[in-house]
């Protein structure tokens, strides 16, 4: 018998279901969130600031092991348990309202979640009880699936105030199914195992029809190591943390990111950077048919340094 909260249970069956739906419609009473912090203050040119972006995009992303960098390219359902009613909503309508400007669709009250944010008040302890309670949800054994085993640890045991368990998924583009052998694909007609074919249609040493797309996320607030962090400050980073495979143990502090808010949050900024965007739009429209990983990373860097030259180029005086 599960060991968890029956409301939990039931939502964590719902998130780690194989099918993905739209998520949550936007509440009329939705405090808006404060304005992108800007990076008045950060002056950088030339190879120095190709050098921090390229820096930054390597810190940062932690694709599935011996995979590409993976982003949502289904719609997405966020839900959110253990918190206040306005604030769970809050929550819920601020990273859907971010996935839309990314194009990504979220979609109506009542959707199968496939983002699930769970409040708790020892964050380490609920992870584990979730491990334990469907370890098949967080079975390693997954090919290209996950970070592997440091950051599953981390996510069992870590100490930071919020922490996540992200599945991607190797797609084939030209049909919308699975690329990779999960545990259990058996053969109807032989009963023996199976594996899914891929028909090639172009073969190319540079480029691949496989893709990687994020299918689910579990992601824990440990309330009681929040620091003082307001509401919209933390649903801005759930929204980073959600919509991109962010390593938990990056070093940010030489950028300018909400990433860095349990830091000092009186001095973080008041929510996604203009640096945060650039990050998520080229992270969101990058070729993720490039085979070699470094070369996405390379694709999104100078995207995002195209975005700031631009970016500071329009800034008035």
């Amino acid at each position: 018998m599960s060991s968890l909260p029956a409301a939990l249970s039931l939502a964590l069956s719902l998130a780690m279901a194989a099918g993905a739906a739209p998520a949550q419609e936007r509440s009329s009473q939705t405090p808006r969130p404060a304005s992108s912090a800007q990076l008045d203050d950060v002056v950088v040119e030339g190879r120095q600031l190709e050098t921090m972006v390229r820096n930054f995009v390597t810190e940062v992303s932690q694709p599935a092991n011996n995979r590409g960098l993976a982003r949502w390219n289904r719609p997405i359902c966020v839900a959110a348990v253990n918190l206040r009613n306005d604030v769970g909503q809050y929550i819920v309508d601020r990273i859907s309202d971010v996935a839309r400007e990314l194009e990504v669709e979220a979609g109506e009250p009542g959707c199968r979640p496939n983002v699930l944010i769970v409040a708790a008040d020892d964050g380490a302890a609920l992870a584990s009880a979730i491990v334990e309670d469907r370890p098949r949800n967080f079975d390693l054994r997954h090919n290209g699936t996950d970070a592997g085993t440091r950051a599953f640890r981390n996510f069992r045991t870590g100490d930071q105030p919020v922490r996540w368990w992200q599945i991607s998924m190797p797609i084939d583009s030209e049909t919308g199914g699975r690329a990779v052998r999960l545990p259990g694909d058996i053969d109807p007609a032989t009963g023996q195992p199976t594996a899914p074919r891929i028909r090639v249609f172009a073969a190319s040493r540079l480029r691949t029809q496989i893709r990687d797309d994020m299918v689910r996320s579990v992601i824990i607030v440990d309330v009681e190591r929040l620091a003082g962090a307001n509401v919209v400050q933390l649903a801005d980073y759930l929204a980073l943390v959600a919509l991109a495979q962010v390593d938990a143990e990056a070093d940010t502090s030489a950028f300018p990111t909400i990433l860095n808010l349990f830091e000092d949050p009186a001095s973080a900024p008041a929510g996604l950077t203009d640096w945060d965007r650039s990050y998520l739009t080229a992270l969101y429209e990058h070729d993720q048919f490039r085979i070699n990983r470094n070369s996405q990373v390379r694709d999104v860097a100078e995207a995002i340094v195209e975005d700031r030259r631009a970016a500071a180029e329009t800034a008035p005086e």
